[in-house]
Formats: C-alpha cells, structure tokens, sequence
C-alpha cells in the first residue's frame, strides 16, 4: 500500500492536532483547577478565617470538652458568695459550704487555686489576686466608676484583658473574672462531675467502693434513682432521646420501603407497559428524592408541627423516591422464567409476583434497606435539631449555650455509639437474612 505525499501531510497534521489537544488537557485542566482553588481561597476569604481564629478559645472549648469547671461567685451588689458546678443552679453547693479549696469567712472568701494561686474576696467589693511570679492584683469593682484595677506592672501582660467596665484574668490555675456587679473564679478540673449523682444524692462523693457496698446492703433502687433523675445530665431524658431518634429513623426507613415497593412496579417497564404511567411514576421518585430530607422537614414543620413524627416523615418521603428508583431498576432486572414456570402452575398475577418476583429482589431489597436505615439514623440526629426531637435537640441545646461543651462531647459519644450499634446491628441482619451466616464471620 502506497501512501502519497498529501496523505502524509494530512496525517501529519491529524498527529499534531492530537497532539496539541493531549496538550492542551494535560495544562489546561490544572491551570483550570488552580485558578478555581485561587478564587475559592479569596471568595470565602481563607486569609480572614486565619486572622479571625482565636487560639484562647479554642483551648477553652477543648478543655470544656473533657473537663469542668467550678464557679465561685459574689454579688458585688449584696455581697453573697455561691460556689456551683459550671455555673447551674443545679450543682449549687448548699448555702454555707463550698469546696474544700474554699475558705469562707465573714469578712473575706480566700480561695486556694493551687500552685500559690490565691484569689481573695476582701469587704466593700474588694478583690486580689496574688499570682507567682507576677505580682499582686487588685481591684475595686463599683456601680459609678467601674473596675478599678491595680497591676504590679504597667505593661499589661497578655494573659489580662483589662478596661474600664471588665477584667479578666486567664492562668493556668484558673480565671478570674471582675465586672461592676460579679466577681467570679473559675477553676477546671478534669472529669465530668455529677455525672452519677448530684450535690443533693445522698451519694454524692462517695467513692465506687462505698457505692458498691450501699447498693449490696439493700440501696440499689435508690442509686439507680438517684442516676436516672440526675438533674444535671438528665440520663432518662437522654436515652428517651437516643430511643426517639432510632425511631424516627426506622419509622421513616420502613415506611419508605412499604410505599416505594408497590409504586416500583408501575415504574418498571416490564411490569407496565403504558409508557405514560412509567413516566408519571419515575417523575414522582424523582420530585420526592430531588428534595433534601432537610428540605422536607422544614415544610413539614410548617404543615404539622415539630416532633419526631414530622422528622419520620420527612424520610420516608426522601426516602420513598430513592427506594422507588432502586426497586423499579431490580424489578427490571429479575429473571422472566422464573416467572413464566410459576405461570405455568395456573399461578394468579399476585401469587407470580409473591413467588416468582419477590425471592428474587429480596436480598437486593434487605441489602438497600439496611444501609439506609443505617445511614438514616445519622440523619436523623440532624432532623430531630430541626423538628425538636431526638438527641439532635439536645445537642443543639448543649451548642447554644456555649458553655456546657463536657454535654456536646457526651451527646457527640452517644451518637457516634448509636451509629456503631444501628451498624453493627444492620450487618448482623443482612448476614442472617441475605446470606443465611449467623456466626458473623
């Protein structure tokens, strides 16, 4: 075969067409990609976000996480001193006492934050603070002429925000907060205190020794009452919670894959032939999955009103159109001799679709169920801050407070347990169910 000078030269500049568009992709679509990532980085102001981060506030919210802080607090208007567990009138130390760091007087509240840190509420407003290394601080809160402080130094060090109405002191001991009306200490300590029992138990700082022999003498209703109606971290209402959002994703799971299986028939093709009822149906599973689960809960709120019905709901109609896609495209899949042998039985149109069509999506069916009954209860937690269920409100409660963050990391473990066993559980059903193992192997 003989090629000719022009077809030479064609294919040379088909080659170096080719060529040049390899080259074309190979720099373009990551000039491309770099020139999106650099108007991402000044669109949502990256080099703000850094400027805006506060180092002190994130090493509080951390702390707050896996500790607790207790407050020791005077009325700059009375003169009154309260000692209390984060600040709640729940952990109220009763009138007269305070922790053993605490010394109250009639005169003046010395507190012992350790390490020579010592904060002491003297008469007539006056505090001090004596802190090692540094000097002694004091100050004379008033209604007229604010806080009046006194340094040691006059450079300000870092770790003291000061003026005229507030000031606030940050160690490693504590914080000591000053404002014309409060004075006020805090002082962290790692733990979640009160978590079993609050002040007001009778077993409140009994070690687990103590406990274990009150419960083996005849007390064990008792503690446990005294656990499950713990003001303060509400363990009745939270596993109220967890079950109310494992419902709710159940709820919504099973009542989407009811619904979508009938309606999976009219939009398989080999089931229905009239093109129109298959379209009107695709349609509608496209509408209902189309809408974020978020989006329906919001309008459902509206219509009925929060709760975890309203959450449920929500899902079963995101849900609805998922199944309905995933059902229709098996229902098309499945094998017709199967079908024509029960026919040939003398088998009904139900009794086919039971015997001939049903064992076969089954597993199919099981497998997408469960994962989104997994999935869901995930969701859910996130609907249920929306509707006011679940342990989704409760953790959006513990956020906007601002202050409970051990609560946050409590919730955060709950659900990340709750997840774990819906996984667990889930995978445990499909190997029963689909694959007949039971070991779990």
């Amino acid at each position: 075969m003989t090629i000719t000078a022009n077809e030479t030269d064609l294919l040379k500049v088909e080659a170096d067409r080719l060529f040049g568009r390899k080259k074309l992709m190979s720099f373009g679509l990551p000039a491309i990609v770099i020139a999106y990532l650099t108007y991402i980085f000044f669109a949502f102001d990256i080099p703000g976000l850094t400027q805006r981060f506060e180092v002190d506030n994130a090493r509080a919210l951390v702390a707050d996480s896996y500790s607790y802080k207790t407050h020791i607090a005077r009325d700059n208007r009375t003169g009154e001193v309260t000692a209390a567990i984060e600040g709640e009138r729940k952990g109220t130390y009763p009138e007269g006492t305070a922790p053993e760091w605490v010394t109250l007087g009639a005169a003046e509240t010395v507190i012992d934050l350790g390490d020579s840190h010592v904060v002491t509420y003297g008469p007539d407003n006056f505090v001090s603070y004596d802190v090692p290394g540094y000097g002694l601080i004091t100050a004379q809160p008033s209604r007229s002429k604010g806080v009046q402080a006194v340094l040691p130094t006059e450079a300000v060090p870092e770790w003291i925000n000061a003026s005229k109405n507030r000031m606030t002191i940050t160690t490693d001991a504590g914080r000591l907060t000053i404002t014309r009306n409060r004075t006020e200490v805090f002082r962290y300590f790692t733990g979640w205190e009160l978590f079993f029992f609050t002040l007001d138990s009778p077993y409140s700082g009994l070690s687990v020794g103590e406990v274990m022999s009150c419960a083996l003498g005849g007390e064990h209703a008792e503690i446990w009452q005294d656990f499950w109606t713990n003001k303060m971290w509400r363990h009745a209402d939270v596993a109220w919670a967890i079950f109310e959002t494992m419902l709710m994703a159940f709820l919504g799971t099973m009542g989407a894959a009811i619904v979508a299986l009938p309606l999976a028939f009219l939009a398989a093709k080999n089931f229905t032939p009239l093109v129109l009822i298959r379209q009107v149906t695709r349609r509608f599973f496209d509408f209902f999955r189309g809408v974020d689960a978020l989006i329906w809960t919001i309008i459902l709120s509206r219509a009925f009103g929060p709760g975890p019905l309203t959450g449920a709901l929500a899902i079963l109609i995101t849900d609805t159109g998922s199944f309905g896609k995933m059902f229709s495209e098996a229902l098309e899949n499945v094998d017709k001799k199967q079908i024509e042998g029960i026919q040939s039985t003398g088998a009904k149109p139900v009794q086919r679709y039971r015997f001939g069509v049903i064992p076969q999506i089954t597993p199919i069916l099981l497998s997408q169920i469960l994962y989104y009954l997994e999935s869901n209860t995930r969701s859910a937690t996130i609907i249920g801050a929306i509707t006011g269920g679940g342990i989704g409100l409760l953790l959006t409660q513990a956020m906007i407070t601002q202050k409970d963050w051990e609560e946050v990391t409590y919730y955060i473990v709950l659900i990340i347990l709750m997840v774990m066993i819906m996984d667990w559980f889930s995978g445990w059903l499909r190997r029963k169910l689909i694959t007949g193992d039971e070991s779990g192997h």
